[in-house]
């Protein structure tokens, strides 16, 4: 789907929240710690994950309630997934993550593709393939990206309810319209707005150096952003 500016996907304001439900982060970075700290806060139920172990996370754990575990157990029995850890950690991660997650289980990825930090890689460079789509095949599972071009402050500080003007909206990628409908919902409970951004083929428009990318902006904002991506990498972007 290519979005414009005349026919914005958005998310429907008022949408009934979601029961509590089971999600896993893998990465307990600035955005993953911030999401465990939100979501926790709404109620779900958190399990986290990070390269150092549960015991790195006693102090993000107390303050939260989330349940510190290995990596390998993160998603278990979870409805939804967020890996974010930086891309050159993607084929480290353990295989069969997601082999005892809830059935329809979501995967999020928050990731970007910066090959000073990342070094350079092969299947986004000469495969032209979209960063979502290459972490997609490393962990073999379909993944929406989502909060790839958020501050993580932002996640703390900015969230507000549905139908105020300052309200921001996030870009939503991904090809599964099941999972992308899931992790719209989450985020709308989240305190932000949607704009689907097509398959994940399209995700280019929300990568890193295009318009939308870290744009604090609401629904028409980012559509028009999305809209204006030009599909060449820029050349800070390149390895």
């Amino acid at each position: 789907m290519e979005v414009s500016p005349e026919t914005p996907a958005t998310s429907t304001p008022g949408r009934a929240r979601r029961a509590d439900m089971k999600i896993g982060i893998i990465g307990a970075g600035n955005i993953g710690g911030n999401l465990t700290r939100r979501l926790t806060a709404l109620g779900h139920d958190v399990s986290v994950a990070n390269s150092r172990g549960p015991h790195s996370l006693k102090e993000l754990a107390d303050e939260t309630g989330a349940t510190p575990v290995r990596a390998e157990e993160a998603a278990r029995g979870a409805e939804i997934a967020v890996v974010t850890v930086p891309l050159k950690a993607v084929p480290d991660l353990p295989s069969g993550l997601f082999d005892e997650a809830a059935d329809g289980l979501a995967v999020i990825d928050t990731g970007n593709y910066y090959p000073q930090r990342d070094g350079r890689i092969a299947g986004i460079e000469d495969e032209g393939l979209t960063e979502s789509r290459w972490t997609a095949r490393q962990i073999g599972h379909p993944v929406v990206k989502a909060f790839n071009g958020t501050y993580a402050q932002d996640l703390l500080d900015r969230h507000r309810p549905a139908g105020d003007p300052e309200r921001m909206a996030l870009p939503v990628a991904g090809d599964d319209e099941a999972a992308k409908r899931k992790v719209r919902d989450l985020i709308e409970e989240l305190g932000f707005d949607t704009v689907d951004a097509g398959g994940l083929d399209d995700s280019w428009r929300q990568q890193p150096g295009t318009p939308v990318y870290g744009l604090r902006g609401g629904v028409d904002a980012v559509t028009r952003a999305l809209a204006e991506a030009s599909p060449e990498r820029p050349e800070e972007f390149r390895g």
